[in-house]
């Protein structure tokens, strides 16, 4: 509405001034005076200017290669963006409102001066052509000021993010690596360990195998030796009933000795009394 009632009112401005360069003499020291000032930068667009290089300078910065993304979370760790921290949001969206309107401004003053009816009326007076074309140089400058320094404003606090969430993105990967690390190596231990009582546990089997056969050696030893003990004891048992038997017809014999040698002193005196 302010756009439509500006290029509305500017056709009579014109014509006032038209009307009014008429009336007074042509004064060609005065205008180029007047167009000097004119196209020299105002005190809020210098200022976005200068905010717009600073932008340029902060964002190649950023763009470094060989400046890591964990390099930089440390300097956004710094105390005082921890004590900026509470006004960044205002800040930024501050600029963002500023930067919003002043390029708004722009499109509208560039829309003012793009006119074909401001032309037109411009062409009747050499030096509001000029005058008409400069306040449009202006504004189209100032369109691609106020443009470029919101774009590199929003650039900015994107790369801004996308370093910190790359940063915080390794920070993690290498804690998971850390991790994975440190848990392969617990598993490489444990099937170390798994693989000593695998070891242990044969050699075990092996060593109980090895005594299993020599107790089953030494168990048939021992029962051979119990067969030629057995058969021994039957062999001893066999002479000592041998002997007894022996003995007992040796005691028989004695007995029948003894009778006979009892029977034959008898039978001596009987013959000497005899005789």
């Amino acid at each position: 509405m302010i756009c439509s009632i500006s290029i509305q009112t500017f056709p009579c401005r014109a014509v006032a001034l038209i009307q009014k360069f008429n009336e007074r003499p042509y004064d060609s020291h005065k205008l180029d005076c007047s167009l000097a000032q004119k196209t020299t930068m105002s005190l809020q667009w210098t200022a976005v200017a200068f905010f717009l290089y600073t932008e340029i300078v902060v964002n190649l910065i950023l763009c470094i290669p060989f400046i890591s993304a964990h390099r930089w979370r440390v300097v956004f760790r710094w105390r005082i963006w921890g004590w900026l921290s509470s006004y960044w949001n205002k800040a930024f969206f501050a600029m963002i409102i500023v930067l919003v309107v002043l390029f708004i401004d722009a499109v509208r003053e560039v829309q003012k001066y793009s006119a074909p009816q401001s032309t037109q009326d411009a062409t009747v007076n050499p030096n509001l052509y000029d005058n008409v074309h400069m306040k449009l140089f202006r504004a189209q400058r100032n369109l691609y000021i106020s443009g470029f320094s919101l774009f590199l404003w929003l650039t900015m606090c994107r790369v801004v993010t996308l370093l910190n969430q790359t940063a915080i993105t390794l920070e993690n990967s290498a804690e998971l690596q850390a991790q994975v690390d440190a848990a392969l190596k617990e598993a490489k231990q444990h099937q170390e360990k798994e693989q000593m009582f695998k070891k242990v546990i044969s050699e075990g089997e092996k060593s109980m195998a090895a005594t299993k056969e020599q107790l089953k050696l030494e168990l048939e030893k021992l029962s051979s030796q119990l067969k030629a003990a057995e058969e021994d004891r039957r062999k001893s048992n066999a002479e000592v009933e041998a002997m007894k038997r022996q003995a007992k017809g040796l005691a028989l014999e004695y007995d029948r000795l003894l009778i006979e040698h009892h029977q034959l002193q008898n039978q001596r005196p009987e013959d000497k009394k005899d005789q």
